[in-house]
């Protein structure tokens, strides 16, 4: 045994965000048979499962792939299942059949001039699909099926525990990108309406210059609609208003007490949150503005990058 899953789960509620990358492995013997189990767990941006049994194991399929499934909740994961027979379902029967089928299906693969030669590894033989099963049939289910429930819930409590210690890493780093986010986020907030009086003054400037040849006087009506255009077409309230509600969903998505899988949640919120970065971009003409939004803009693309590697 490893770790329970009580073991695992007080680990992972200490982390804000788990990795999809981890791997647990537990083995057991019972009545003479030895088991094994390892679970390997990587990216993926669903929950996909792939279980590996012996033949004789394979009824246990889907009772292992739904044990997996209700603990992890996204990535390709692996569950590959040993077995060693032993004691009263130490017994194996080969299929004649099967053995003369392969055995002429290599020997005919191979030139003329090997086979005279040729040699056949029987460890290796057996080991083949369909050569040997272990007999027992009901007895040995009954016997294989607590026992594999059991390794597979200690060996994904283990690979749990795995990608806690890499979420925990994964955590601190988007905390910062937050941050990051939210102080640029703070100076655009700020620079916003200065824009507006800096444009006024240089269309004022402008226009003085321009009028003062011609020796005609500013209109201020004149420069007080272009102004007003201006500040209605460059106002980004509602952007700033927006991106700040989608930077408080990501405060929570990860932080500790969200205390669900947020992978998908921060992958969305990473598109959002570019998007009305963009827009903000798009509106203003501020360099400083412009400055802030580039640091926004390349925290949010760390987040988008790591989300994929959060379960």
């Amino acid at each position: 045994m490893l770790l329970s899953h009580r073991d695992a789960t007080t680990y992972s509620n200490a982390t804000m965000i788990r990795s999809m990358t981890g791997f647990g492995a537990a083995a057991a013997e019972a009545e003479g048979c030895r088991f094994s189990v390892e679970v390997k767990s990587v990216n993926n941006r669903f929950f996909k499962c792939s279980v590996r049994l012996p033949d004789e194991l394979s009824a246990l399929e889907a009772e292992i792939e739904a044990l997996v499934a209700k603990r992890l909740s996204r990535g390709s994961v692996s569950v590959v299942v040993r077995f060693v027979p032993g004691g009263r379902v130490a017994g194996v029967e080969i299929n004649p059949e099967a053995v003369r089928a392969l055995l002429s299906q290599l020997m005919d693969a191979l030139p003329l001039e090997l086979r005279d030669r040729a040699t056949v590894d029987l460890a290796s033989l057996l080991a083949a699909p369909g050569i040997a099963h272990t007999q027992g049939g009901e007895a040995l289910l009954a016997l294989a099926r607590p026992v594999l429930l059991q390794l597979v819930d200690e060996a994904v409590a283990a690979a749990l525990v795995a990608k806690s210690r890499e979420g925990a890493e994964l955590s601190k780093e988007l905390v910062r990108y937050g941050e990051v986010i939210a102080n640029a986020l703070d100076a655009v907030r700020v620079l916003s309406p200065a824009s507006v009086k800096a444009y006024e003054d240089r269309l004022r400037t402008r226009m003085i210059a321009l009028l003062a040849e011609a020796g005609a006087k500013v209109d201020e009506g004149t420069i007080l609609r272009e102004v007003a255009v201006f500040a209605e077409r460059s106002d980004i309230a509602e952007e700033i208003t927006r991106l700040s509600g989608h930077l408080a969903q990501y405060t929570q998505v990860i932080s500790p007490a969200h205390g669900e899988a947020a992978g998908r949640t921060l992958d969305f919120l990473a598109q959002e949150m570019l998007r009305e970065a963009n827009t903000i971009a798009s509106k203003s003409q501020e360099v400083e503005i412009a400055r802030r939004v580039v640091e926004m803009k390349t925290a949010i693309d760390r987040i988008k990058e790591q989300s994929q590697n959060a379960e």
